[in-house]
């Protein structure tokens, strides 16, 4: 009887031992990651994904949220030793955390299905989320409904096509056509960038803005691209008060066709779509006299990026894991459904066939799908669209001219670096 005893109390002791080494609990025969979400409007169904994937797939799934900025968040975690298994990232932290704190993702199959992967030195490291592009959005309805004719976008190449458009919906009636949204992130960080994006090497040209061998004021991009902002600035509803615009009203007037083109990108669907906004809503390019193929391609890509954390605080079953919950959002139905239907996403990968359901979004996916993105310049310091974009306000209040303008963007890039990369 006494040895019986004794066999009992030590499997008991050894079974405590096992639970102690394998992380504790009920829970010790799944495996458990973990997911930093930065994109704060797709929060709640994140939550609601990885309960349902935890419960489909037998892996916990937790989820986490944080307010500040991507790089300081994550330093906190890796300083205590406790990073996410997977961190969802801006394209610059990719660049910047990678190489010490990335899983190389080469091998994996859906890395053939996208052209938003982000690679270093030949290593694949960013996941593409989504997709987001920028363009000028606009208002089918409002624009037929003055005109008098049908809408094809496709038809408006120059900056005097747009003009001509503008001008035709004032005489039928439309008093003021457009709407110029007045945050220094949406004129530092997305306007003024494509002139950077849409040279052939962004990074010689602000090399030579830096170095005063390239004058900005005598740039034929800039010049170009600003010559198509002026109309926006000159037929804008709020011209008289232009730093005073409220996003929101810009919005709703572009929603319920009050006026008919806005400067903005996919993600402004989100604002719009509160309003009794009209059916024939869209994306297209900027339009300009470049002459290279600009006028056919919005600026974009991927926006917002996963990395998997390679240090020796996750366990390789962990980043098997979390590799297999990359290719579930990517080749199983269930995960592109997260993605396309319950995100509101558009997808980076071409196998994804499902119909995004807002017209912004369907704009975008249809020039991805047809390769027609012009990519992101990913590596603008952090304090750009804060202090350029404080520049641009004063161009769009009237307060500087054109040649200002560019003095102030110059001065700006003196002492500014771009990001490693």
């Amino acid at each position: 009887m006494k040895k019986r005893v004794l066999a009992i109390v030590l499997a008991l002791a050894l079974a405590l031992a096992l639970t102690a080494c394998t992380g504790g609990g009920a829970s010790s025969d799944k495996v458990s990651i973990t997911i930093f979400n930065s994109k704060m409007e797709i929060q709640s169904q994140m939550e609601e994904m990885a309960a349902k994937y935890a419960e489909e797939k037998g892996v916990n799934v937790e989820v986490y949220y944080s307010s500040d900025t991507v790089a300081a968040h994550l330093s906190t975690r890796y300083a205590g030793n406790d990073p996410y298994t997977i961190s969802m990232v801006d394209a610059k932290d990719v660049y910047s955390l990678a190489a010490e704190h990335a899983v190389d993702l080469s091998d994996q199959d859906w890395v053939k299905n996208t052209t938003q992967a982000i690679a270093i030195d030949g290593k694949t490291y960013g996941f593409p989320v989504c997709v987001e592009a920028r363009g000028i959005i606009y208002n089918g309805n409002a624009i037929e409904k003055a005109t008098g004719k049908a809408f094809d976008p496709t038809t408006i190449k120059t900056t005097a096509d747009f003009q001509a458009l503008v001008d035709a919906c004032k005489a039928g009636g439309m008093e003021n056509v457009t709407g110029v949204m007045k945050e220094d992130w949406s004129l530092g960080a997305h306007f003024l960038a494509e002139v950077y994006e849409q040279h052939d090497d962004p990074d010689a040209f602000i090399a030579g803005i830096k170095d005063g061998s390239i004058k900005l004021i005598e740039d034929k991009k800039f010049n170009d691209l600003m010559n198509t902002f002026d109309v926006l600035k000159e037929n804008n509803y709020a011209k008289a008060a232009a730093i005073s615009a409220e996003r929101e009203v810009t919005e709703q007037k572009l929603a319920e066709g009050e006026i008919a083109f806005m400067y903005g990108g996919n993600w402004d669907w989100s604002v719009i779509n509160a309003y009794d906004y009209t059916d024939k809503m869209g994306m297209m390019p900027v339009p300009n006299d470049s002459g290279d193929g600009s006028s056919d391609k919005l600026v974009g890509g991927g926006s917002k990026y996963f990395f998997i954390d390679s240090s020796a605080n996750t366990s390789d079953e962990q980043r098997q894991a979390a590799k297999d919950f990359l290719n579930w959002l990517v080749f199983d139905e269930a995960g592109q459904s997260f993605i396309v239907n319950d995100c509101a996403l558009v997808p980076a990968f071409s196998n994804i066939t499902l119909a995004v359901q807002d017209p912004l979004g369907a704009s975008v996916k249809s020039y991805a799908d047809n390769d027609a993105l012009i990519g992101n310049y990913n590596y603008l310091p952090d304090d750009h669209y804060a202090k350029v974009g404080a520049s641009f306000q004063k161009y769009l209040a009237g307060e500087t001219d054109r040649a200002g303008f560019a003095d102030e963007v110059t001065a700006y890039w003196a002492t500014a670096e771009v990001g490693a990369h």
